[in-house]
Protein backbone atom coordinates (compact mmCIF):
# COMPACT_ATOMS: atom_id res chain seq x y z
CA UNK A 1 0.00 0.00 0.00
CA UNK A 2 1.32 3.41 -1.00
CA UNK A 3 1.09 5.67 2.07
CA UNK A 4 1.64 9.40 2.62
CA UNK A 5 2.20 10.65 6.19
CA UNK A 6 1.89 14.41 6.74
CA UNK A 7 3.99 16.22 9.36
CA UNK A 8 7.56 16.81 10.49
CA UNK A 9 7.80 16.37 14.27
CA UNK A 10 8.58 13.71 16.84
CA UNK A 11 5.04 12.38 16.51
CA UNK A 12 5.57 11.82 12.79
CA UNK A 13 8.97 10.16 13.35
CA UNK A 14 7.31 7.70 15.77
CA UNK A 15 4.44 7.09 13.34
CA UNK A 16 6.84 6.62 10.42
CA UNK A 17 8.88 4.15 12.49
CA UNK A 18 5.75 2.10 13.19
CA UNK A 19 4.09 2.41 9.78
CA UNK A 20 7.29 1.30 8.03
CA UNK A 21 7.22 -2.01 9.96
CA UNK A 22 3.89 -2.96 8.41
CA UNK A 23 3.67 -5.58 5.69
CA UNK A 24 1.21 -3.18 4.03
CA UNK A 25 3.50 -0.12 3.78
CA UNK A 26 5.41 0.02 0.49
CA UNK A 27 6.41 2.72 -0.14
CA UNK A 28 6.00 5.19 2.76
CA UNK A 29 6.28 8.90 1.97
CA UNK A 30 6.54 11.60 4.65
CA UNK A 31 5.82 15.25 3.90
CA UNK A 32 7.81 17.23 4.74
CA UNK A 33 9.36 14.90 7.35
CA UNK A 34 12.71 15.39 9.09
CA UNK A 35 16.10 13.59 9.03
CA UNK A 36 14.67 10.99 11.43
CA UNK A 37 11.65 10.11 9.29
CA UNK A 38 14.01 9.68 6.32
CA UNK A 39 15.32 6.53 8.05
CA UNK A 40 11.91 4.90 7.57
CA UNK A 41 10.60 6.25 4.29
CA UNK A 42 10.97 8.88 1.59
CA UNK A 43 10.76 12.54 2.64
CA UNK A 44 8.84 14.78 0.24
CA UNK A 45 9.13 18.58 0.16
CA UNK A 46 5.44 19.47 0.46
CA UNK A 47 3.78 22.26 2.45
CA UNK A 48 1.04 20.65 4.56
CA UNK A 49 -1.13 23.76 4.14
CA UNK A 50 -1.01 23.58 0.32
CA UNK A 51 -3.90 21.22 -0.39
CA UNK A 52 -3.58 21.38 -4.17
CA UNK A 53 0.10 20.34 -4.04
CA UNK A 54 -0.70 17.45 -1.68
CA UNK A 55 -3.51 16.27 -3.94
CA UNK A 56 -1.35 16.54 -7.04
CA UNK A 57 1.38 14.45 -5.38
CA UNK A 58 -1.15 11.81 -4.31
CA UNK A 59 -2.46 11.44 -7.84
CA UNK A 60 1.03 11.33 -9.36
CA UNK A 61 2.34 8.71 -6.89
CA UNK A 62 -0.92 6.70 -6.76
CA UNK A 63 -1.21 7.15 -2.98
CA UNK A 64 -3.71 4.74 -1.40
CA UNK A 65 -3.71 6.02 2.20
CA UNK A 66 -2.98 9.43 3.72
CA UNK A 67 -2.28 9.75 7.46
CA UNK A 68 -2.44 13.31 8.83
CA UNK A 69 -0.19 13.98 11.84
CA UNK A 70 -0.78 17.63 12.86
CA UNK A 71 -4.09 19.39 13.49
CA UNK A 72 -3.85 22.39 11.15
CA UNK A 73 -4.63 20.63 7.83
CA UNK A 74 -7.56 18.83 9.47
CA UNK A 75 -9.05 21.96 11.02
CA UNK A 76 -8.66 23.69 7.64
CA UNK A 77 -10.58 20.93 5.86
CA UNK A 78 -8.08 18.65 4.09
CA UNK A 79 -10.49 15.70 4.46
CA UNK A 80 -13.28 17.69 2.81
CA UNK A 81 -10.92 18.73 0.00
CA UNK A 82 -10.05 15.10 -0.71
CA UNK A 83 -13.63 13.83 -0.54
CA UNK A 84 -14.85 16.54 -2.92
CA UNK A 85 -12.17 15.74 -5.54
CA UNK A 86 -12.94 12.92 -7.96
CA UNK A 87 -9.28 11.90 -8.25
CA UNK A 88 -8.72 11.81 -4.47
CA UNK A 89 -11.98 10.69 -2.87
CA UNK A 90 -11.13 6.95 -2.93
CA UNK A 91 -7.88 7.39 -0.99
CA UNK A 92 -8.14 6.04 2.57
CA UNK A 93 -8.04 9.20 4.67
CA UNK A 94 -6.92 8.98 8.32
CA UNK A 95 -8.26 12.11 9.94
CA UNK A 96 -11.66 13.71 10.53
CA UNK A 97 -13.71 16.08 8.42
CA UNK A 98 -13.52 19.82 9.07
CA UNK A 99 -16.57 19.52 11.34
CA UNK A 100 -15.00 16.64 13.27
CA UNK A 101 -11.78 18.62 13.65
CA UNK A 102 -13.79 21.43 15.29
CA UNK A 103 -13.58 19.30 18.45
CA UNK A 104 -10.02 20.62 18.60
CA UNK A 105 -10.31 23.73 16.44
CA UNK A 106 -13.01 25.38 18.57
CA UNK A 107 -13.13 24.99 22.32
CA UNK A 108 -16.64 26.46 22.35
CA UNK A 109 -17.83 23.85 19.82
CA UNK A 110 -16.21 21.09 21.90
CA UNK A 111 -17.85 22.29 25.13
CA UNK A 112 -21.25 22.55 23.45
CA UNK A 113 -20.76 19.01 22.07
CA UNK A 114 -19.92 17.74 25.57
CA UNK A 115 -23.04 19.38 26.99
CA UNK A 116 -25.29 17.98 24.24
CA UNK A 117 -24.08 14.45 24.97
CA UNK A 118 -23.89 14.75 28.77
CA UNK A 119 -20.13 14.23 28.97
CA UNK A 120 -18.61 15.30 32.32
CA UNK A 121 -16.53 18.47 31.98
CA UNK A 122 -15.87 21.74 33.79
CA UNK A 123 -18.62 24.39 33.90
CA UNK A 124 -17.96 27.21 31.42
CA UNK A 125 -19.14 30.37 29.66
CA UNK A 126 -18.03 31.81 26.32
CA UNK A 127 -17.50 35.46 25.47
CA UNK A 128 -16.66 37.70 22.48
CA UNK A 129 -16.29 41.44 21.97
CA UNK A 130 -20.10 41.58 21.78
CA UNK A 131 -20.57 40.56 25.43
CA UNK A 132 -17.17 41.74 26.68
CA UNK A 133 -18.52 43.76 29.65
CA UNK A 134 -20.64 40.80 30.74
CA UNK A 135 -17.45 38.74 30.66
CA UNK A 136 -15.61 41.22 32.90
CA UNK A 137 -18.46 41.07 35.43
CA UNK A 138 -18.45 37.25 35.27
CA UNK A 139 -14.70 37.12 35.91
CA UNK A 140 -14.94 39.47 38.92
CA UNK A 141 -17.46 37.12 40.56
CA UNK A 142 -15.85 33.82 39.52
CA UNK A 143 -14.22 31.52 42.07
CA UNK A 144 -10.41 31.25 41.87
CA UNK A 145 -8.43 29.91 40.07
CA UNK A 146 -10.01 30.76 36.72
CA UNK A 147 -9.18 29.00 33.45
CA UNK A 148 -9.25 31.21 30.33
CA UNK A 149 -8.92 29.65 26.88
CA UNK A 150 -8.66 31.09 23.38
CA UNK A 151 -11.37 29.36 21.36
CA UNK A 152 -9.22 28.48 18.34
CA UNK A 153 -5.81 26.95 17.67
CA UNK A 154 -3.03 28.83 19.44
CA UNK A 155 -0.10 26.44 19.21
CA UNK A 156 -0.75 25.00 22.67
CA UNK A 157 -0.34 28.46 24.24
CA UNK A 158 -3.93 29.67 24.36
CA UNK A 159 -4.70 28.61 27.94
CA UNK A 160 -4.15 30.68 31.09
CA UNK A 161 -4.79 29.56 34.66
CA UNK A 162 -5.26 32.74 36.68
CA UNK A 163 -5.04 32.86 40.49
CA UNK A 164 -6.17 36.50 40.88
CA UNK A 165 -9.19 38.31 39.46
CA UNK A 166 -7.07 41.20 38.11
CA UNK A 167 -4.79 38.69 36.35
CA UNK A 168 -7.85 37.01 34.79
CA UNK A 169 -9.30 40.31 33.59
CA UNK A 170 -5.93 41.33 32.10
CA UNK A 171 -5.61 38.01 30.22
CA UNK A 172 -9.22 38.29 29.03
CA UNK A 173 -8.51 41.79 27.71
CA UNK A 174 -5.30 40.68 25.99
CA UNK A 175 -7.14 37.90 24.15
CA UNK A 176 -10.25 39.80 23.05
CA UNK A 177 -9.21 43.46 22.89
CA UNK A 178 -5.51 43.15 22.04
CA UNK A 179 -5.75 40.04 19.80
CA UNK A 180 -3.00 38.23 21.73
CA UNK A 181 -3.74 35.05 19.76
CA UNK A 182 -5.16 36.69 16.66
CA UNK A 183 -8.32 35.10 15.26
CA UNK A 184 -8.00 32.20 17.74
CA UNK A 185 -8.76 34.53 20.68
CA UNK A 186 -11.71 36.46 19.23
CA UNK A 187 -13.91 34.09 21.21
CA UNK A 188 -12.85 33.13 24.74
CA UNK A 189 -13.99 30.24 26.92
CA UNK A 190 -13.92 30.81 30.70
CA UNK A 191 -13.86 27.56 32.65
CA UNK A 192 -14.15 26.31 36.19
CA UNK A 193 -10.77 25.08 37.48
CA UNK A 194 -10.70 21.35 38.19
CA UNK A 195 -8.12 20.14 40.69
CA UNK A 196 -6.72 16.70 40.02
CA UNK A 197 -4.16 14.77 37.99
CA UNK A 198 -4.23 14.73 34.19
CA UNK A 199 -3.77 11.96 31.66
CA UNK A 200 -4.13 11.45 27.92
CA UNK A 201 -6.33 8.75 26.39
CA UNK A 202 -6.43 7.94 22.66
CA UNK A 203 -8.64 5.87 20.40
CA UNK A 204 -8.73 4.89 16.75
CA UNK A 205 -12.30 5.36 15.57
CA UNK A 206 -14.40 5.00 12.43
CA UNK A 207 -17.05 7.36 13.81
CA UNK A 208 -19.20 4.50 15.14
CA UNK A 209 -16.80 2.14 16.91
CA UNK A 210 -13.35 2.53 18.44
CA UNK A 211 -10.21 0.76 19.64
CA UNK A 212 -8.61 2.00 22.85
CA UNK A 213 -4.87 2.71 22.59
CA UNK A 214 -2.49 2.74 25.59
CA UNK A 215 -2.95 5.76 27.86
CA UNK A 216 -0.16 8.24 28.67
CA UNK A 217 0.74 11.17 30.89
CA UNK A 218 2.72 14.08 29.48
CA UNK A 219 4.65 16.85 31.22
CA UNK A 220 4.13 20.35 29.86
CA UNK A 221 6.12 22.54 32.24
CA UNK A 222 9.64 23.52 31.16
CA UNK A 223 11.42 22.91 34.48
CA UNK A 224 11.86 20.25 37.14
CA UNK A 225 8.99 19.62 39.53
CA UNK A 226 6.41 20.80 36.99
CA UNK A 227 7.48 24.45 37.25
CA UNK A 228 8.25 27.07 34.63
CA UNK A 229 6.40 27.98 31.46
CA UNK A 230 4.08 25.68 29.52
CA UNK A 231 5.68 23.95 26.55
CA UNK A 232 4.63 21.60 23.79
CA UNK A 233 5.72 18.76 26.09
CA UNK A 234 8.94 17.83 27.90
CA UNK A 235 8.30 14.11 28.20
CA UNK A 236 5.69 11.42 28.76
CA UNK A 237 5.14 8.02 30.36
CA UNK A 238 2.90 5.03 29.64
CA UNK A 239 1.10 3.26 31.23
CA UNK A 240 -0.35 5.63 33.86
CA UNK A 241 -0.45 3.90 37.28
CA UNK A 242 -3.67 5.53 38.49
CA UNK A 243 -5.51 4.56 35.28
CA UNK A 244 -6.78 1.35 36.88
CA UNK A 245 -9.30 -0.94 35.15
CA UNK A 246 -12.06 0.59 37.31
CA UNK A 247 -11.06 4.15 36.38
CA UNK A 248 -10.74 3.31 32.69
CA UNK A 249 -14.17 1.64 32.78
CA UNK A 250 -15.59 4.99 33.96
CA UNK A 251 -13.67 6.78 31.19
CA UNK A 252 -15.13 4.52 28.53
CA UNK A 253 -18.69 4.56 29.87
CA UNK A 254 -18.93 8.29 30.66
CA UNK A 255 -16.64 9.93 28.10
CA UNK A 256 -15.44 7.79 25.19
CA UNK A 257 -18.64 5.96 24.29
CA UNK A 258 -20.88 9.07 24.55
CA UNK A 259 -18.38 10.96 22.37
CA UNK A 260 -18.33 8.32 19.63
CA UNK A 261 -22.13 7.97 19.85
CA UNK A 262 -22.36 11.77 19.54
CA UNK A 263 -20.25 11.74 16.37
CA UNK A 264 -22.52 9.10 14.90
CA UNK A 265 -25.74 10.84 15.97
CA UNK A 266 -24.61 14.17 14.52
CA UNK A 267 -23.42 12.49 11.30
CA UNK A 268 -19.87 13.82 11.70
CA UNK A 269 -17.37 12.05 9.41
CA UNK A 270 -14.55 10.85 11.63
CA UNK A 271 -12.03 8.14 10.76
CA UNK A 272 -8.74 8.36 12.62
CA UNK A 273 -7.24 9.22 15.98
CA UNK A 274 -9.18 10.99 18.72
CA UNK A 275 -7.46 12.33 21.84
CA UNK A 276 -9.19 12.81 25.18
CA UNK A 277 -7.40 15.18 27.55
CA UNK A 278 -8.70 13.98 30.91
CA UNK A 279 -8.37 14.86 34.57
CA UNK A 280 -9.03 12.56 37.51
CA UNK A 281 -10.78 14.48 40.29
CA UNK A 282 -10.76 12.22 43.36
CA UNK A 283 -10.98 9.19 41.09
CA UNK A 284 -13.74 10.58 38.87
CA UNK A 285 -12.86 11.35 35.20
CA UNK A 286 -13.67 14.67 33.53
CA UNK A 287 -12.72 15.77 30.03
CA UNK A 288 -10.67 18.94 29.61
CA UNK A 289 -10.25 18.91 25.83
CA UNK A 290 -10.35 16.91 22.63
CA UNK A 291 -7.62 16.74 19.98
CA UNK A 292 -8.36 15.45 16.49
CA UNK A 293 -4.99 13.67 16.15
CA UNK A 294 -2.29 11.96 18.20
CA UNK A 295 -0.51 14.09 20.81
CA UNK A 296 3.17 14.90 21.03
CA UNK A 297 5.15 13.64 22.99
CA UNK A 298 2.51 11.06 24.01
CA UNK A 299 2.81 9.38 20.59
CA UNK A 300 6.45 8.64 21.37
CA UNK A 301 5.42 6.38 24.29
CA UNK A 302 2.10 5.03 22.97
CA UNK A 303 3.29 3.90 19.54
CA UNK A 304 6.31 1.96 20.93
CA UNK A 305 3.87 0.02 23.17
CA UNK A 306 1.60 -0.86 20.23
CA UNK A 307 2.36 -4.40 19.08
CA UNK A 308 -0.40 -4.58 16.45
CA UNK A 309 0.23 -3.66 12.81
CA UNK A 310 -0.74 0.04 12.71
CA UNK A 311 -1.58 0.06 9.01
CA UNK A 312 -3.84 -2.94 9.55
CA UNK A 313 -5.68 -1.07 12.33
CA UNK A 314 -6.10 2.01 10.14
CA UNK A 315 -7.41 -0.08 7.23
CA UNK A 316 -9.91 -1.67 9.63
CA UNK A 317 -11.09 1.82 10.61
CA UNK A 318 -11.61 2.87 6.99
CA UNK A 319 -13.54 -0.36 6.34
CA UNK A 320 -15.67 -0.02 9.51
CA UNK A 321 -14.31 -3.32 10.79
CA UNK A 322 -13.00 -2.16 14.19
CA UNK A 323 -15.61 -4.34 15.93
CA UNK A 324 -13.84 -7.40 14.54
CA UNK A 325 -10.35 -6.10 15.36
CA UNK A 326 -8.27 -6.63 18.48
CA UNK A 327 -5.33 -4.58 19.65
CA UNK A 328 -2.12 -5.95 21.19
CA UNK A 329 -0.11 -3.86 23.65
CA UNK A 330 3.38 -4.35 25.14
CA UNK A 331 3.02 -4.71 28.91
CA UNK A 332 6.31 -2.92 29.59
CA UNK A 333 6.55 0.75 30.59
CA UNK A 334 7.84 3.34 28.14
CA UNK A 335 9.15 6.79 29.10
CA UNK A 336 10.26 9.55 26.77
CA UNK A 337 12.45 12.54 27.65
CA UNK A 338 12.53 15.55 25.32
CA UNK A 339 15.70 17.52 24.60
CA UNK A 340 15.05 21.22 23.99
CA UNK A 341 17.09 24.29 23.05
CA UNK A 342 18.32 26.85 25.54
CA UNK A 343 15.65 29.53 25.97
CA UNK A 344 12.74 27.32 24.91
CA UNK A 345 9.76 27.93 24.93
CA UNK A 346 10.39 31.69 24.54
CA UNK A 347 13.34 31.76 22.13
CA UNK A 348 15.68 29.21 20.63
CA UNK A 349 18.59 29.06 18.23
CA UNK A 350 18.46 27.18 14.94
CA UNK A 351 21.36 25.53 13.12
CA UNK A 352 23.18 24.05 16.14
CA UNK A 353 25.01 20.84 15.23
CA UNK A 354 23.74 17.74 17.03
CA UNK A 355 26.21 14.95 17.78
CA UNK A 356 25.58 11.37 18.86
CA UNK A 357 22.33 10.70 16.99
CA UNK A 358 24.07 8.03 14.93
CA UNK A 359 24.91 5.96 18.03
CA UNK A 360 23.28 2.55 18.45
CA UNK A 361 21.47 2.29 21.80
CA UNK A 362 20.09 -1.23 21.63
CA UNK A 363 16.50 -2.42 21.38
CA UNK A 364 15.47 -0.86 24.69
CA UNK A 365 15.77 2.79 23.49
CA UNK A 366 14.51 4.73 20.47
CA UNK A 367 15.52 8.24 19.44
CA UNK A 368 12.77 10.21 17.71
CA UNK A 369 13.77 13.44 15.98
CA UNK A 370 11.45 16.44 16.17
CA UNK A 371 12.88 19.90 15.42
CA UNK A 372 15.84 18.84 13.27
CA UNK A 373 17.13 19.52 9.76
CA UNK A 374 20.01 18.50 7.48
CA UNK A 375 22.61 21.23 6.90
CA UNK A 376 26.09 20.87 5.32
CA UNK A 377 26.07 17.14 6.00
CA UNK A 378 25.15 17.58 9.67
CA UNK A 379 21.88 17.18 11.55
CA UNK A 380 21.11 20.52 13.22
CA UNK A 381 18.45 22.09 15.42
CA UNK A 382 15.44 23.56 13.66
CA UNK A 383 12.80 23.83 16.42
CA UNK A 384 12.63 24.39 20.16
CA UNK A 385 11.93 20.74 20.89
CA UNK A 386 14.73 18.92 19.10
CA UNK A 387 14.52 15.17 19.78
CA UNK A 388 13.38 12.72 22.42
CA UNK A 389 14.56 9.38 23.76
CA UNK A 390 11.92 6.71 24.45
CA UNK A 391 12.93 3.65 26.46
CA UNK A 392 11.33 0.38 27.51
CA UNK A 393 11.65 -1.09 31.02
CA UNK A 394 9.66 -3.04 33.59
CA UNK A 395 8.89 0.12 35.58
CA UNK A 396 8.45 3.81 34.78
CA UNK A 397 11.45 4.71 36.94
CA UNK A 398 13.72 2.29 35.07
CA UNK A 399 12.42 3.52 31.71
CA UNK A 400 13.08 7.17 32.63
CA UNK A 401 16.58 6.35 33.90
CA UNK A 402 17.39 4.45 30.70
CA UNK A 403 16.30 7.43 28.58
CA UNK A 404 18.40 9.75 30.75
CA UNK A 405 21.42 7.46 30.29
CA UNK A 406 21.03 7.67 26.49
CA UNK A 407 20.76 11.47 26.71
CA UNK A 408 24.37 11.53 27.93
CA UNK A 409 25.57 10.35 24.50
CA UNK A 410 23.75 13.02 22.44
CA UNK A 411 24.57 16.71 22.56
CA UNK A 412 24.20 20.16 21.05
CA UNK A 413 25.10 23.57 22.43
CA UNK A 414 22.65 24.61 25.17
CA UNK A 415 20.74 21.30 25.24
CA UNK A 416 18.28 21.07 28.13
CA UNK A 417 15.95 18.35 29.38
CA UNK A 418 14.00 17.44 32.50
CA UNK A 419 15.38 14.63 34.65
CA UNK A 420 12.17 14.16 36.67
CA UNK A 421 9.70 12.88 34.06
CA UNK A 422 7.28 10.50 35.84
CA UNK A 423 8.41 11.87 39.22
CA UNK A 424 5.07 11.26 40.95
CA UNK A 425 5.18 7.55 40.07
CA UNK A 426 8.66 6.79 41.41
Amino acid sequence: MRILLLGSGGREHALAWKLSQSVWANPLYIAPGNPGTAQHGINVDLDITEFHSIGKFCIKEKIEMIVVGPEEPLVNGLYDYFKSNEGLKKIYFIGPSRKGALLEGSKAFAKEFMQRHHIPTAAYREFTINNYEEGIKYLKEHALPIVIKADGLAGGKGVAICTHHLEAIAEFELMIQEAKFGEAGKKVVVEEFLKGIELSVFVITDGKNYLLLPEAKDYKRAREGDTGLNTGGMGAVSPVPFATPDFMHKVEERIIRPTIAGLDKEKIDYVGFLFFGLISVQGEPYIIEYNCRMGDPETEVIIPRLESDLVGLLIAATQHELKKTQIRVDKRSVATVMAVCRGYPITYQKGLVITGLEEKFGKQSLVFQAGTAKQDGNIVTKGGRVFCVSSYADTITEAVNTSLDVMEYIDFDGMNYRTDIGFEFK
